[in-house]
């Protein structure tokens, strides 16, 4: 399997294109949005923490690739702060050409702390690692697939790209929600791959980063490092969210990333499947995924 990189054909493809992005006060998100602006895209990129707003001005004064950032406020637990994210974009341009959910928290307290009992347990836990993870990525999504398909051409190329994780495909212990979260963007991933391309001329990937140098890691950095094992940069995740993106044909793809290399998980999946659910099995329920089709078929409840 070859490594997924970025390519200079879709880095110069990038310029001029509208590109709207969630999360980007940090890390992966504001790397991004810098090597975006780099490239000549215009950016309207937005966080709930206003210190994404000052990467605006460092920008503007820092390239002369013809690029172009806005920060807007967006807090992607709320539907109609995401949309207005969108508009904004919509309202300068008059479309949007690839979208990049990767508003994202880590988890806090524990939702199985062994210290619970019979009078604890009662206090309601905090959802909000659901609800900034998945249901903000679901509410992204949903918005950016008619904003991309708004007054497309015929063979203009529109993407979605999501941020689930390593956690998105095994087991991360003690992050629970988590890693329930980043499972839940793969499960949209994959229902979406075979259905949106054909209902709004969108192609969507996502990219499944393992250990990165952000501010999320504070805790296992050391042990980390102390093993020798592999850390990417922002910037190396950034990348190959960039490469996914814009290179025109790639659709339906969980990039694992590495060390800054990116790998694809499903083609793996999906090619060893006789082997591990055996070949019998596996036949069957290819024939059910045919019936099934491209999800175009559901009756409305």
């Amino acid at each position: 399997m070859a490594a997924i990189v970025l390519k200079e054909e879709t880095l110069k493809s990038l310029c001029g294109k509208v590109v709207v992005i969630s999360g980007s006060a940090k890390g992966i998100g504001a790397s991004t949005v810098s090597q975006l602006h780099a490239a000549g895209a215009k950016v309207i990129h937005g966080d709930w923490d206003e210190e994404a707003s000052k990467h605006d001005t460092q920008l503007s004064t820092s390239s002369t690739s013809g690029g172009e950032t806005q920060f807007v406020k967006t807090d992607v637990t709320n539907y109609d702060s995401v949309m207005n994210l969108f508009d904004t974009a919509w309202k300068k341009y008059a479309r949007v050409d690839i979208a990049i959910c990767n508003a994202g928290i880590q988890e806090s307290g524990n939702w199985f702390d062994p210290s619970l009992d019979l009078e604890s347990i009662k206090t309601k836990p905090s959802t909000k690692t659901l609800d900034v993870n998945l249901v903000g990525t679901l509410y992204f999504s949903r918005i950016a697939a008619v904003y991309l398909h708004q007054n497309a051409k015929p063979h203009e190329d529109k993407s979605l790209v999501l941020l689930s994780s390593v956690a998105g495909f095994i087991e991360t212990p003690g992050l629970f929600c988590y890693t329930s979260s980043k499972h839940g963007v793969l499960g949209l991933l994959r229902s979406l791959r075979p259905y949106i391309p054909k209902t709004h001329g969108i192609r969507v990937n996502a990219i499944c980063p393992w250990m990165t140098d952000t501010g999320m890691v504070d805790g296992i950095r050391e042990g980390w490092l102390q093993e020798g094992l592999p850390v990417n940069t922002p910037g190396d995740v950034g990348r190959i969210i960039l490469e996914v993106g814009g290179d025109g044909k790639t659709n339906g793809k969980a990039v694992f990333v590495e060390g800054g290399r990116g790998w694809d998980i499903e083609e793996g999946i999906q090619r060893t499947e006789p082997q591990w659910l055996g070949e019998e099995v596996s036949k069957t329920l290819a024939k059910g995924q045919a019936v099934l089709g491209d999800g175009t078929d559901w009756k409305k409840v």
